[in-house]
């Protein structure tokens, strides 16, 4: 029973987190709010959410502490880069070279750390970057808008740089709670000076929806099953990722499952799986 309850909250989480390209793509896709005032809107209500749900576990928020200037301007790169992607890009076709990306820029944050990587780490991120290059290559009738691809790139760059330094961030919650509400007022101030026209009830309900439930609670229950998962199994558990959010795009957004997508994805994906397990097999064989 406990075993099939974290496998359920495993999920609900992957489900959470692909919901964030969905529910952004949605938005704005039908011009229901602008990309700024979304990303404002998200990290706002994300803030309020973590917030509290500190406060509630530990009478207090601390909003400062080593190498928070990182975690703050990263977090915000990754909010303001996903957003404006999303003006164009497709649900899971985002959500793939965010995931890609981040794992990317991860790995190229161990080898500058010193790290010693496996030759099978290498293997699958060359593997991830021939997937990505093969999305973003801006030939075909399928290809990504370039400017919104990189983007999402840069979203993933912020992304990764803030899981780097959330490594040494002590509790991952806390941390996180911080970082949104120091991030917050800054994309708030951006999307004030940035004129992108009304926003509707519900495009203001979709920002808030993603960042109270998709990021704010999602974050928090991440938090609750990550140590009871092994590292390899929580890092597979994300590339399920993409896949939610291709389904979700089709399902809500009638979004198409594309040639070139598919291959990349199998790319991608696949680089990722390779490189993750790496590690593992090495303890495994030098252990027994």
């Amino acid at each position: 029973m406990a075993r099939m309850r974290l496998i359920l909250l495993t999920a609900l989480t992957m489900i959470a987190f692909a919901a964030n390209s969905v529910l952004n793509r949605m938005a704005l896709a039908g011009d229901e709010i602008g990309p700024m005032a979304f990303a404002a809107l998200r990290l706002a209500s994300g803030a309020l959410a973590l917030a509290v749900l500190v406060w509630l576990r530990d009478r207090r928020v601390r909003l400062f502490g080593p190498r928070r200037s990182v975690g703050v301007a990263s977090l915000f790169v990754y909010m303001v880069g996903f957003s404006a992607a999303y003006v164009a890009l497709p649900a899971g076709l985002g959500a793939l070279i965010l995931f890609g990306g981040v794992q990317v820029t991860m790995f190229a944050g161990a080898v500058l750390g010193g790290e010693r990587v496996p030759p099978a780490r290498w293997a699958g991120a060359a593997l991830a970057l021939v997937g990505l290059g093969w999305l973003m290559w801006p030939e075909g009738a399928d290809a990504p808008p370039l400017v919104f691809a990189a983007l999402m790139g840069a979203a993933a760059v912020g992304w990764g740089v803030y899981s780097l330094a959330g490594r040494r961030a002590g509790e991952p919650l806390a941390a996180t709670a911080a970082n949104f509400v120091l991030a917050a007022p800054v994309a708030v101030a951006l999307a004030l000076a940035v004129p992108e026209g009304g926003a509707s009830v519900r495009g203001m309900a979709l920002a808030v929806v993603s960042g109270v439930v998709t990021s704010g609670l999602g974050y928090a229950l991440w938090y609750t099953v990550l140590p009871r998962l092994e590292a390899s199994v929580a890092a597979l558990a994300q590339l399920t990722v993409p896949v939610i959010a291709l389904a979700g795009g089709v399902a809500l957004l009638g979004e198409a499952l594309t040639l070139r997508f598919a291959v990349a994805a199998v790319l991608v994906l696949g680089g990722v799986a390779l490189g993750v397990l790496a590690p593992q097999r090495t303890r495994s064989s030098s252990g027994s």
